[in-house]
C-alpha cells in the first residue's frame, strides 16, 4: 500500500513547511531508536544488530513517509518496505505489541518536534498536522500488521505441515531423522502414545446449528489447550472425533497426562476418554493400534472421562480376542434380538452402573418397568443381571456383541471400498 497523494496544499507555518523539524531523518531516526531503548521496555531486549540495523532503517522510512504525507507528496514503495520489515520481525520472533508501541512512541516524538517549531498558536494548522499524522499512523500500523501476520501465518503453516509430517512418519514406522532436522524437533527416546476419543458436543446434535462448525470449534479449543499446556512438546494428529498424541516421556509424567485430559475435557466441553502407553519410536505404530483398540473398548463400556492404562482394561481386551470363550459369550444375547426394548434396557442399565432409578430416567419409564425387564432378560438368556455372576456374563456378552458389530461394519466398509476384497 503506497501513500496516497493529498489534494490539499502543503501545511506550513510562518512560511515554512510544518515538516521542516523532521527534515534530518537520519539523525532523528537514531534519536528515536535511543528513546525506544530507554522508554519502551521490550525494545531494550532486542538484539543490538536489530536495533542498529533494521529498526533504525525502518524508523527512517516511516519518518520519510510521514514527511511526505505532511507535505502532500507521494512516496511509492515506502509502505511495502514497512511490510517487508514487519515480515522479517515476525520471523525473528519480535513481539508485534513491541513494534506497535515503538511506532506510537515515534509519532509522539515527531509531533512534539513539530509543535516545538512554534505552530501552537495556529489552531487550524495544528488540527491539519494532527489529521495528517493520524493518516500516516494508520497507514504504517496497517502495513506492519499485514506484513507481520502474513509472514506469521506462513511460518505457522510450514511448522504445522512439518510437525504433521513428522507425527505421521512416527505413527507409520518411517525413518524420521531427516524430517526431525528439517522441522527443528528432536525425536525423544520414548513417548507416551495417547489415543483420544472426542465425543460429540451437545450442540453438534442441535438441528438448529451447523454441527460441522460446532465440531470444528471443539477441535480448535482442544488444539489451543494442547499448545498452551504442552509448550510445543506434543506431536498430534487430531480430528473432530479424536486422534493420537505423542508426548515425550522425559517431559511428561503419568500425573501430567491425567491432568492434561482434565484440561482438554474442560476446553472441549465434553468428557474425553484416553488410553496411554509408553513406547520407543520404533514401537509407536503397534502401540498406537493397541491404544486405539482400547479406547474403543472404553467408549463401548461407557467409561468415565480419564486416562486409562492397558492393565486396567486387560480383561475387556482379552474378551475381544478370538477363541471359544468369545464365541460362546457372543451368542448369549442372540435371544434378545427379537426384544429390542430388553436389549436397550440392559445396555442402559450397564451404562448407569446398575442403578435402576437412573436407568428408568434414561429410558423414560417407571423403575418397576426396569425391574420387570431385567427379570425377563434373566428368563430369556439364563443369566440374571441382578446376580453378580449373571451380571459379569451379560456385561462381557455386551462388549463382545459391540465389538462384533464394529468388526462387521469395518469389513463392510472395506469391501465397499474394494469390491474385489473377499
Amino acid at each position: 500500500m503506497s501513500a496516497a497523494t493529498s489534494s490539499e496544499p502543503f501545511l506550513s507555518s510562518s512560511g515554512q513547511p510544518v515538516s521542516s523539524p523532521l527534515k534530518d531523518v537520519r539523525t532523528i531516526s537514531r534519536q528515536m531508536v535511543g528513546h525506544f531503548i530507554e522508554n519502551v521496555v521490550p525494545c531494550a531486549t532486542l538484539p543490538g544488530e536489530a536495533l542498529n540495523g533494521d529498526v533504525t532503517t525502518i524508523t527512517r522510512v516511516c519518518l520519510e513517509l510521514t514527511r511526505s504525507m505532511l507535505d502532500g507528496r507521494d512516496l511509492p514503495g515506502r509502505a511495502e518496505r514497512v511490510r517487508s520489515a514487519a515480515a522479517g520481525w515476525a520471523r525473528e520472533g519480535i513481539p508485534i505489541d513491541t513494534i506497535h508501541h515503538a511506532i506510537h512512541e515515534g509519532f509522539k516524538l515527531g509531533f512534539d518536534l513539530i509543535l516545538a517549531n512554534g505552530i501552537t498558536q495556529d489552531h487550524e494548522t495544528v488540527a491539519g498536522v494532527a489529521l495528517r499524522l493520524m493518516e500516516a499512523l494508520d497507514m504504517i500500523t496497517s502495513a506492519v500488521s499485514v506484513g507481520y501476520v502474513r509472514d506469521l501465518r506462513s511460518v505457522v503453516s510450514e511448522h504445522h505441515t512439518a510437525v504433521h509430517t513428522l507425527t505421521s512418519a512416527l505413527l507409520g514406522g518411517q525413518s524420521t531423522s531427516t524430517m526431525a532436522r528439517e522441522c527443528g524437533i528432536e525425536v525423544a527416546d520414548r513417548y507416551h502414545v495417547v489415543a483420544l476419543e472426542l465425543p460429540p458436543h451437545p450442540e453438534e446434535l442441535d438441528s438448529a446449528l451447523d454441527g460441522n462448525v460446532v465440531a470444528r470449534r471443539k477441535l480448535r479449543r482442544v488444539q489451543a489447550e494442547l499448545a498452551n499446556r504442552c509448550g510445543g512438546k506434543v506431536l498430534s494428529l487430531l480430528s473432530v472425533d479424536g486422534g493420537t498424541l505423542l508426548l515425550p516421556v522425559p517431559t511428561f509424567s503419568e500425573r501430567d497426562l491425567d491432568e492434561l485430559i482434565v484440561y482438554l475435557s474442560a476446553a472441549a466441553q465434553v468428557p474425553i476418554r484416553a488410553v496411554a502407553m509408553a513406547a520407543a519410536p520404533a514401537e509407536i505404530p503397534q502401540v498406537a493400534e493397541q491404544v486405539h483398540e482400547l479406547v474403543d473398548i472404553v467408549h463401548r463400556l461407557g467409561g468415565e472421562s480419564k486416562v486409562y492404562r492397558p492393565h486396567e482394561l486387560a480383561f475387556e481386551y482379552q474378551l475381544t480376542r478370538p477363541g471359544p470363550a468369545r464365541d460362546h459369550l457372543s451368542s448369549v444375547l442372540d435371544s434378545l434380538e427379537a426384544h429390542p426394548d430388553l436389549l436397550l434396557t440392559l445396555e442402559v442399565h450397564m451404562a448407569t452402573n446398575m442403578q435402576r432409578n437412573r436407568t428408568a430416567r434414561r429410558l423414560h419409564v417407571h423403575a418397576n418397568t426396569v425391574d420387570y425387564r431385567l427379570k425377563r432378560i434373566a428368563e430369556i438368556t439364563g443369566f440374571d443381571p441382578t446376580d453378580l455372576t449373571g451380571l459379569c456374563h451379560l456385561r462381557a456378552a455386551l462388549l463382545i456383541r459391540s465389538h462384533r458389530g464394529r468388526s462387521a461394519a469395518r469389513t463392510r466398509r472395506s469391501q465397499h471400498a474394494n469390491p474385489l476384497a473377499g
